[in-house]
Parts: C-alpha cells; structure tokens; sequence
C-alpha cells in the first residue's frame, strides 16, 4: 500500500467524555451535565463533549482508506489513556504520523497495524486512539485496494474461515432505561439493557432493591412488547462496582444480591458486568474469581463480565487465563491498532472464554462499521451496537453494516467468487 497524501480530519464522537471517578462521587445531574468540579486529570468538566480524529489515507490508486481515533466514554479511568481531544492530538500526527506513512509501504492490514501498535515516539506507545484509527484506516485501505470487504480481509491476513451469519447485537439504553428498553425490544436486539447504573443511590439503591424492580420491569415489558415467547433476550446489565460498594466488597453477599437478581430476571440468561471494581489489575482477577466460584457453588446461573482492568490484548489473555469470569469485554478503542480485536476474540475462543467485542458509545459510524467486519470474522459472543446512547441510530449502523455484508458474502459464496 503506497500512500499518496495523509489527512487528519477533527470530527465529534457518537457521545460525551465522562469523569467516571466525579459520576461514582456522587456528581449531581443537571439536565445532560453533571454539576461539580473534575476529579480525573484532564477533564475541564465532568462531562464534556466527545471528539475524533479521521484520519484518510490517499492511496497511489486513488482508494481511500479511513479510519477514526476515538476513546472511550470514560477515558482515564480503570487504567485506560486519557482524554483524547483533537486540537491536542492533531499537530502529533502532522509532525510525528504523517511522514512515517507517507514513506510506508506496508503489505498487509496486519503488518502495518502491528508496527504503529509497538511504535514509540520519545518513548512512549501512541494514544490507544491514534492507534485505534490508524489501523481502521490500514483496513479499510486494504479492503478498497484488493477489491474485498473488510472482513475479507481479516479472514485472509489470519486464515479464517469466512462465515456469513449474524453476530448478536447488544442494545445499550444509557440513562433512558425505560424508553430505551422499549426501543431495543420493539426492533428485537438479542441482548439488552446494560443500563448505566453507575451510582448506587438513584440508580442499584441501598438495599439494590432499583436494580432488582428494574429487572423484573424488563421482564414484564419484554412480554408486553414481543407478543411472542419466541423472543427471549439476554439481560445484560453493567454496575460499574456498585455492587462492590453497597456490599462493602464481601463475597458472600455480593453472591446472595446477583442470585436475587437471578430470581427477577424471570429465566432469562443473566449477566452482570463489572459487579466491583477493586481499583487494581491484579486485585480485581482475585475478586471476579471468588464471586465467580461462590456463584457456581451456590448453583447459580448468572454470569459475570469482567470490564475495568481488562483493557488491552494481555489483559484479556490474563482474565482469560485465571478463569475469574464468564465473559470479557473487549473494549475495542481501548486496545489500540484493531489487530489486538482480532487476537483477543481468537484467544477467547480458543480458550472457551466467551467474549462481547464492546467499544463505547463515545464511537463514530466509521468505527463501528470497522468493529462490524472485526466480528463477522472472528465470531465474539455478542457486539455492542453504537455509537450513541439513542440507539435507534446506532442500531442502524451496526445492524445493517452487518446485513449487507452477510448478504454480499453470502452471493460471493453463491456465484464462486
């Protein structure tokens, strides 16, 4: 791939940057805004717009390839990089970016993803952003270059089988968790609500008494909505350590709380990410793992989602390894160049791990659409429809990006191509 001309582009994410450590606090809601002061290096406010960087690729042949650098809702908590804000990040990528491409000439998809993934400059890797962007856009350069489709591509560069069926789609409902629940059931996603509830009092309440009557609302509209039994989606709920924290940490209680919320949720499959957040790698594998043995001892059903500290490619492979949940979320934009999806959902796989390609609703159509041919051709679990906490609009993308490429392989595989 020779590349002709390099542009950076400022754009505006599907979101908002979060301060999650000021939202955990206990930050007051004002409309759309929180009230109060940052407390995560970087914020000027606990919630401020979210921004990307498109990042175009002028290919000698006249193909585009085009990539977005984006970060995720909460950036800088949990051990991810911090706020990535165009006006910084820009005059970077003229002065250090630019002229490494324009001398590239990379092979492959994945040769150029990981060469940018272990570059340093002064020392230091790139913003996972910048990685997550430039690598979008060696992919879909590839893709326009050879003539294939994206996850053509995947499948090649790693020797995959190509498979052209629909991946569940996780419906996300942010703080709508009603009427977002209401959209998400009436245009059938697989998998819904994670519902945001990310502070105790208005939202898990202190006794969880919020969370366990929301489950069983879920239950009750799901039947309302659907008119069929045949539509029954899995519950997926993300508690961010809340229940760590009403909990004070201890096991056996933790335990008893998601087995009542079990009994709410009526026989749907239930999993519940993040259920505590010990501040700390090592410390969270050793909590998950304990309320993961104390839940299969008591016989219980519900599976548990391992989400903060679980953020590149090795620490997939390290929650993996130690067996301490049932599923990981690959958090795409938190893994940098876009090969690290591929190899986290493979050794997932692999290692009967179950895995949800994720990403954050602070994403862009173009990263979504990337993340869409990612998982066409390695097969997660589940994705995350986004970008947006609207959902309708992030349905649209991720829904019918993947459809039409079902539908295009499935002819390829018709006609011989």
């Amino acid at each position: 791939m020779r590349i002709r001309d390099v542009i950076f582009s400022p754009g505006k994410s599907g979101y908002y940057f979060d301060d999650q450590a000021a939202v955990k606090s206990g930050a007051g809601k004002d409309g759309l805004i929180y009230r109060g002061k940052p407390v995560t290096s970087g914020f000027s406010a606990i919630r401020q717009a979210g921004e990307s960087v498109s990042i175009m690729l002028i290919l000698e042949d006249g193909n585009i390839g085009i990539g977005d650098c984006t970060a995720v809702q909460y950036s800088g908590a949990g051990g991810r990089d911090p706020l990535f804000l165009s006006d910084q990040y820009i005059p970077f990528l003229e002065k250090y970016i630019k002229p490494l491409l324009l001398e590239s000439d990379f092979t492959s998809f994945k040769s150029a993803s990981e060469y940018f993934d272990s570059l340093l400059i002064k020392d230091k890797p790139l913003h996972t952003a910048i990685r997550y962007g430039i690598s979008q856009a060696f992919l879909s350069a590839r893709a326009a270059e050879s003539s294939s489709l994206m996850c053509e591509v995947v499948c090649d560069e790693w020797n995959l089988p190509v498979i052209p069926e629909r991946i569940p789609l996780f419906g996300q409902t942010g703080d709508d968790r009603y009427d977002g629940a209401d959209k998400i059931i009436l245009k059938r996603a697989e998998v819904l609500p994670h519902g945001l509830i990310n502070n105790v009092d208005e939202k898990l309440g202190r006794d969880g008494e919020k969370l366990i009557d929301y489950i069983a609302w879920l239950v009750k509209r799901i039947k309302q909505l659907s008119g069929t039994a045949e539509y029954k989606p899995v519950l997926h709920l993300d508690v961010y350590g809340t229940i760590g924290i009403l909990f004070d940490y201890k096991t056996e209680k933790i335990r008893e709380y998601l087995i009542r919320l079990e009994d709410a949720a009526g026989g749907h499959d239930l999993y519940i990410e993040g259920p505590v957040d010990v501040g700390e790698k090592t410390h969270q594998i050793e909590s998950l793992g304990k309320i993961k043995e104390s839940l299969e001892v008591a016989g219980s059903r519900v599976k548990i989602v391992a989400d903060e500290w679980c953020n590149t490619f090795k620490d997939i492979k390290d929650f993996t390894d130690a067996d301490c949940c049932h599923m990981v979320q690959i958090k795409t934009p938190d893994l940098g160049c876009v090969n690290n999806i591929v190899e986290s959902v493979l050794y997932c796989n692999r290692m009967g791990m179950e895995s949800y390609q994720g990403g954050t609703c602070n994403e862009t159509d173009i990263s979504a659409r990337a993340c869409v041919h990612l998982g066409l051709a390695t097969r997660p679990q589940r994705m995350l429809v986004k970008p947006g906490m609207g959902f309708d609009e992030g349905f649209t993308i991720v829904n019918n990006e993947m459809s039409r490429t079902i539908d295009i392989l499935k002819m390829k595989q018709r006609s011989g191509m």
